[in-house]
């Protein structure tokens, strides 16, 4: 035990001082035993204990998923600020090559809209009353909000963004509207309370049952369907589409848009945010096999704009949001840690600490930059505009 915690150390020395500075916050480590080490000068902001030999073997193998499991099982824990110990999570490697193979290779066997079927769903199929444990009381909706000041709540920093992605479209009562992901209901109530006749898609259904739930409860004139995006053929288009948050399960751009193209009318517009990142399929082991299956991916804006600009829509507005992400998950954070007695008792201690560390990974990611996220407006063209090397002939012919 003694000379297996003393390689450790030996490599998580080497590891943490090959980090870039800004990621070297003074750490200590411990065993339950108590041998104590401190990386870093200064007083430790935080403590990583080694609770048993599960959790000394997860820290000794230097890979990130096994660590991260450790954390959740409890076999490593954190004392203190688990903001301030996330950073050195990039001195650990995440090399998962079946994993990452079989991210794909599900959707090329099954089908995409299969393997989302099977796949995606869990992560919402859980008890609708464990996300409204952190999420905003209001709306309840699982996307960031758009914050006017640092200090805003989260509840008026969603009602801004809610207002926001309608006004864009230029929804009005009596609009179609078609809703991408439903969530827990925060833009069907959001827009049916205007008269909005709003069309929710889901493959959750817990989901499903919520948003339905509202509808009837309220009389709103929406309607919740448990389709995926790709198989919805409506008889009548719509006036608009918006997408909160969905984007990441949709990682076929060009696809996505020939389907948007299909379902809306000329001139229609389409409101869509995302969390982002500059490389495509960017998304780590652990998040993948515990928080979003499939092979989706965070928003990567250049492709997506080369998609775009071969599609019959326009772009009228790109807004980066990595602080208004930064913001929101923050407020998701700390609300789950206020809950955690009711989410431990009604849901177990590894479910808490897998969101935790989930949702504090988040605002760390935002915060520092390795995160993007971004709202778009897209608008669909009366007619898709000639090729400019067709343009260009054309004047000199």
């Amino acid at each position: 035990m003694a000379r297996t915690f003393d390689r450790m150390i030996s490599g998580l020395q080497q590891r943490y001082a090959a980090l870039p500075e800004e990621r070297r916050p003074p750490l200590a480590l411990r065993t339950a035993e108590g041998p104590l080490r401190v990386f870093g000068t200064g007083e430790p902001e935080a403590t990583l204990v080694i609770r048993n030999g599960q959790g000394m073997a997860a820290l000794a193998s230097m890979d990130h998923t096994a660590i991260a499991e450790a954390y959740v099982r409890n076999d490593l824990d954190v004392e203190g600020d688990l903001l301030r110990v996330l950073p050195v999570r990039h001195a650990f490697g995440d090399k998962h090559p079946l994993q990452y193979v079989m991210r794909f290779l599900r959707p090329l066997t099954m089908g995409q809209v299969k393997a989302d079927r099977a796949l995606v769903p869990e992560h919402y199929d859980r008890d609708p009353a464990f996300f409204l444990a952190f999420m905003d009381r209001r709306h309840r909706c699982y996307s960031h909000g758009f914050f006017s000041h640092d200090d805003e709540s989260l509840e008026d920093a969603i009602t801004r963004k809610l207002d926001f992605a309608l006004e864009a479209v230029g929804a009005r009562a009596g609009s179609r509207v078609l809703d991408i992901g439903g969530g827990w209901g925060a833009m069907t109530e959001h827009a049916g309370r205007r008269g909005i006749r709003l069309t929710s898609l889901t493959i959750s259904e817990p989901s499903r049952a919520f948003i339905q739930g509202i509808i009837d409860a309220q009389q709103l004139p929406c309607e919740v369907r448990m389709e995926h995006f790709f198989e919805h053929n409506p008889a009548e288009k719509y006036d608009a589409i918006v997408n909160l948050g969905v984007t990441e399960h949709l990682p076929d751009y060009p696809r996505t848009l020939k389907h948007y193209d299909t379902l809306l009318k000329p001139g229609g517009k389409v409101y869509l945010d995302a969390s982002a990142h500059r490389i495509k399929h960017s998304v780590s082991t652990f998040l993948e096999k515990h928080i979003y299956r499939g092979n989706g991916s965070l928003m990567c804006l250049h492709e997506y704009m080369e998609a775009v600009a071969g599609s019959p829509f326009e772009a009228e507005l790109v807004v980066n949001d990595r602080w208004n992400y930064a913001l929101t998950t923050r407020h998701w954070a700390r609300n789950l840690d206020n809950n955690r007695e009711m989410v431990i008792q009604r849901w177990g201690e590894p479910v808490y600490r897998l969101f935790r560390l989930y949702l504090w990974g988040c605002v760390d990611g935002f915060e520092r930059g390795m995160l993007d996220a971004y709202h778009l407006v897209l608008s669909r063209m009366e007619r898709t505009p000639a090729p400019w090397f067709a343009t260009r002939n054309e004047a000199g012919s």
